[in-house]
């Protein structure tokens, strides 16, 4: 398959929050940016989404948990899902970071700052070319923005870029934000990192807005974009042309027309530049820097992750501006809080934010993220809370959280042809059997789980918590459901889910209920749509 239409103009991030206006409206967007992790699974709504939209809009997949420069604990399972999920989509840009974000025994689920030095410079060579060969072209390299700079940094972050670029052949990602918020962080000068930079070789370039606090700058993607910011876009036009230029707006998410309308603004001012003349892709051999050791900047990364953990270990860190080193430990916690709250919204309400976001820290440092996809990040919750001292005295929660980890993996879960009722022979219906559904589960508490959690739905609270509950779990479209089922109804649904024919359920089910109503419960299962149609 060829790739899709190349990104012209300018695009805009797709965020959950505009699907739906998306889906119904195709609003004149020149092109639309999605992070690669939110669809590795290639399965689920958010990937029917994306599916929908690739046939009228160019894409771009930008990556946000690989951590190229990660010089322990790189994944070389995430980049074979990475090329997977591009060789699905044909996506028009593939970009990623330079950064780190992983040592050997963890995943710290962060864009941290990478040591600019011949080591690093050495490694990325080797990772950037790796990803190439394994997505079969040019990717795209952005500069990030930082709180602290390495003491033993050899040449400014530009200069790291456009040397790379020369080894590599990869193309350059310019965020004209982040440049702006490292001359304020660190007094580097943003017009002179444009010079550094050759023409030709920037392929895209990102807007946002940023965060001015006491301590520091934070691009936050949170805010309209800032007029300094503005007149570096320009200065950056005027340096490479017209390249396709992306507004990003990831918190505090405006409504779509607010977006459109930062996009528009940046597409008025491209229109006083020339397009363009990007030539990626060719590599200089003769750029090449004396080798330098990774071993030592597996070393320095390792402390810098230590010291996230353990803040007495920040001390032996040679870092430059360092009393701003807490601000990624909250960032950290931060990411935590975010990762659990998305896999777990009810258990956040149950006991509140102050407390779910103490129970997050605890539970980042009992479980540290294992993956760069944070979708997978929370799957011990249950075992944890069974000894979380703290939640003694809601005994329920454990199951809860079992209750909402299997739905968060329903939402992401392949969803396979399910069985019609045109399907089952009438004749031999108690002879037959049919394949579990990947996208249906089933959930059985000791407590009023199941109606505590519809509760918070909008349906009625339960009087008493120390009473059982069933469910059967299932995605029949594109939102998980929750069922409730009696004693009977969940006795046949065990069987089923365990290859058992029809007539195997129906003997369990009337052992606990005479009065099983089996076609009112047949009904129920083709439409929750939990078994799957075998082949011909």
């Amino acid at each position: 398959m060829a790739p899709h239409a190349a990104a012209h103009g300018v695009g805009i991030g797709l965020r959950a929050p505009h699907y739906r206006q998306f889906l119904e409206q195709r609003p004149r967007a020149a092109w639309l940016e999605v992070h690669t992790e939110n669809y590795l699974d290639q399965a689920g709504g958010d990937f029917h989404v994306l599916q929908e939209l690739r046939r009228d809009y160019a894409l771009s997949l930008h990556g946000v948990g690989l951590g190229l420069g990660s010089a322990r604990g790189f994944s070389t399972g995430h980049l074979t899902r990475i090329a997977s999920l591009a060789q699905r989509i044909q996506p028009a840009l593939i970009s990623e970071h330079l950064c780190w974000g992983a040592v050997f025994d963890r995943h710290l689920n962060d864009l941290l700052p990478l040591a600019l030095n011949h080591a690093a410079l050495d490694l990325l060579e080797e990772r950037v070319g790796r990803m190439q060969d394994a997505l079969g072209r040019t990717i795209l390299l952005e500069n990030v923005s930082s709180f602290v700079r390495f003491a033993d940094d050899a040449m400014s972050e530009a200069e790291f870029l456009a040397a790379l670029a020369g080894r590599t052949g990869c193309g350059l990602l310019l965020d004209v934000n982040n440049l702006y918020v490292n001359q304020c962080n660190h007094e580097e000068d943003a017009m002179a990192a444009l010079a550094a930079i050759a023409p030709g070789t920037v392929g895209e370039i990102h807007l946002a807005g940023h965060l001015v606090t006491p301590d520091a700058v934070v691009d936050h993607h949170g805010a309209a974009v800032a007029d300094p910011v503005w007149r570096l876009y320009e200065a950056a036009l005027a340096r490479f042309g017209a390249v396709p230029t992306l507004v990003e707006w990831d918190t505090d998410i405006p409504s779509l027309e607010v977006l459109l309308g930062e996009a528009a603004k940046a597409a008025t001012i491209a229109t006083r530049f020339p397009p363009a003349n990007v030539h990626p892709g060719v590599r200089n051999e003769s750029g090449h820097f004396p080798r330098g050791s990774e071993d030592a900047l597996a070393a320095q990364q390792q402390s810098f992750a230590e010291a996230l953990f353990a803040p007495a270990a920040e001390a032996a860190l040679q870092l430059r501006h360092a009393e701003r080193f807490a601000l990624y430990r909250g960032n950290l916690t931060s990411t935590w809080t975010k990762a659990l709250a998305a896999a777990y919204p009810v258990i956040a309400q149950l006991v509140g934010e102050e407390f779910f976001t103490g129970l997050s820290r605890e539970y980042g440092r009992a479980h540290p993220s294992d993956s760069g996809d944070l979708n997978r990040f929370g799957a011990h919750l249950e075992s944890f809370l069974r000894s979380f001292e703290h939640a003694k005295d809601l005994p329920y929660l454990p199951d809860m959280a079992r209750l909402e980890w299997q739905l968060h993996r329903i939402h992401y879960a392949r969803h396979e042809l399910a069985l019609q009722a045109q399907d089952i022979n009438p004749h031999t219906v108690e002879e037959q059997s049919f394949p579990w559904q990947p996208t249906a589960r089933l959930f059985e508490s000791a407590w009023a789980v199941v109606p505590l959690w519809l509760a918070h739905q909008g349906m009625e609270f339960p009087q008493k918590m120390d009473e059982p509950s069933r469910a059967l779990l299932s995605r029949p479209a594109w939102t998980a459901q929750v069922t409730p089922q009696q004693a009977a109804q969940f006795a046949a649904l065990q069987e089923l889910k365990e290859g058992k024919t029809f007539g195997a359920a129906l003997d369990a089910a009337f052992a606990l209920d005479e009065n099983f109503d089996l076609a009112a419960s047949l009904q129920q299962w083709l439409q929750q749509q939990i078994l799957v149609k075998r082949p011909h």
